[in-house]
């Protein structure tokens, strides 16, 4: 596939130690000669694929840096095609010199998520390694990139094509009993259609059960702290923060408004948010806090809820036990350096085992990481075996799931497998529109809408 001659700036628009300037395409190679100019003065297009060149960069008859220049030959390279790529000093203005150089000398500027894309159409990879792509650049903590990097490395693509095999052995099974009945051709049975469906419905059940994982790990742990005032909430937000985003005091009511920060904890994102006290109050301010914490509350993939040890239960503690019905709660005793007068029985009754913890002990913050990965059960995704990565790929696996729940139906039903298999080749749609072996074109675009121009 011939395509335009694109280049871009790979590097952040920031000043750095160097910056890299991409270009690809049939012409690449031309284009990089009108702005390098190799100290050893051979051509670029004689140089010999990953190799490097120490040169002059100019724009015409100007000079503006030194640099290096680095050679890709297709289909050897990222894209797939001739690809050069040109390191100048990291230098906004100068960076952005070289790139105008080269789209002088003949490029056309890259869209966003234009080299990977090229990647895909050129067969270098599938759309849910490109997509892996994006969610490496985006990872903020070790659980998403350890899992991105598995689906770089095409784990879900790989369970995509076994379901796909799955599913074909069945039509064809079952076209080769229609077309072929004096061959000796097994006789499909509805015991042998539902058998092997069963095992495919399995597949497509196992992978989106782990969705909601996977989102926690993509997108972060949304994670309210609450309690009555003065238990400890802030100190113990400032604890997961590393810093002093919270103010801590005596004076309950102190924190008025939700303060949110987002914290690399035990290897996931935590999105945290210090919530106002729960009381009653005729402080306008306070009560609209209030409101905004029951909202975060809401809408928390875990709640963290601190209660004051050397104290016991109050009406407010209380009051906090039916708000937290049905969500996933980790009970925090906190002060466990002073005498300790809770009722635990009552509160681990209502909200389930309690983490004791002094959150003046900088430990509790690795204890805290530690029981929000155990109760959300994020250690049971397992990345190598390719799981849902974003809300495109689990619509893909629902509508292969319900084809396949409409012909397993329709076995027992007793209509004749000529019929299931109408419904097995729009199983197989969507399990080729999730790898993006049919994805169309709007689909394509709509993934690569996530990239940066550069990628």
């Amino acid at each position: 596939m011939i395509m335009s001659t694109v280049c871009a700036i790979a590097t952040p628009a920031a000043v750095g130690g160097i910056s890299v300037v991409r270009i690809s395409g049939e012409n690449a190679f031309a284009v990089a000669e009108r702005v390098f100019k190799p100290v050893s003065g051979r051509a670029v297009a004689e140089m010999r694929g990953y190799t490097a060149a120490y040169g002059k960069i100019c724009d015409g008859e100007e000079r503006l840096d030194d640099g290096v220049l680095l050679v890709f030959k297709a289909p050897h390279s990222y894209t797939g095609e001739d690809v050069c790529e040109i390191s100048c000093h990291g230098g906004i203005y100068v960076t952005r010199r070289v790139l105008t150089a080269c789209l002088k000398a003949g490029a056309e500027p890259a869209a966003a998520g234009e080299f990977t894309k090229r990647a895909l159409l050129n067969g270098k990879m599938s759309l849910t390694q490109a997509e892996a792509v994006a969610d490496i650049i985006s990872a903020q903590g070790e659980q998403l990139l350890a899992c991105s990097n598995s689906q770089r490395e095409g784990a879900l693509y790989r369970r995509a094509e076994k379901i796909a095999d799955m599913i074909m052995d069945v039509s064809a099974q079952i076209s080769a009993w229609i077309d072929y009945p004096e061959d000796d051709t097994p006789v499909v049975t509805e015991e042998w259609l539902t058998e092997r469906l069963t095992a495919v419905k399995a597949e497509f059940d196992e992978l989106l059960s782990g969705y909601d994982t996977g989102r926690l790990i993509r997108d972060g742990i949304s994670c309210a702290i609450v309690g009555k005032p003065n238990v400890g909430k802030s100190t113990i937000m400032n604890l997961l923060s590393g810093s002093r985003r919270s103010i801590v005091s005596d004076i309950e009511g102190t924190t008025r408004d939700i303060v949110e920060e987002t914290v690399n904890l035990c290897g996931a994102v935590l999105l945290l948010s210090d919530c106002a006290g729960i009381r009653e109050t005729e402080d306008e301010v306070e009560k609209i806090g209030v409101e905004i914490m029951l909202e975060k509350l809401r809408n928390a993939d875990v709640v963290l809820a601190v209660f004051d040890g050397s104290r016991r239960l109050s009406d407010e503690d209380r009051r906090l036990f039916g708000l937290l019905e049905g969500k996933v709660v980790i009970p925090v005793v906190n002060k466990s350096d002073l005498e300790n007068v809770l009722e635990f029985g009552e509160l681990e009754s209502r909200l389930g085992k309690a983490v004791t913890i002094s959150a003046k002990d900088e430990k509790c913050a690795e204890i805290l990481g530690g029981e929000i990965t155990s109760r959300l059960d994020l250690d049971s995704l397992n990345a190598n075996s390719g799981f849902l990565a974003n809300e495109r790929q689990r619509a893909c696996v629902i509508r292969a799931a319900e084809s396949v729940d409409r012909a397993l139906g329709a076995v027992r039903s007793g209509i004749t497998p000529d019929a299931v298999g109408v419904d097995l080749e729009q199983a197989l749609d969507a399990v080729y529109e999730l790898s993006g072996k049919k994805a169309s074109e709007e689909v394509i675009a709509e993934v690569f809408k996530r990239f940066c121009v550069g990628k």
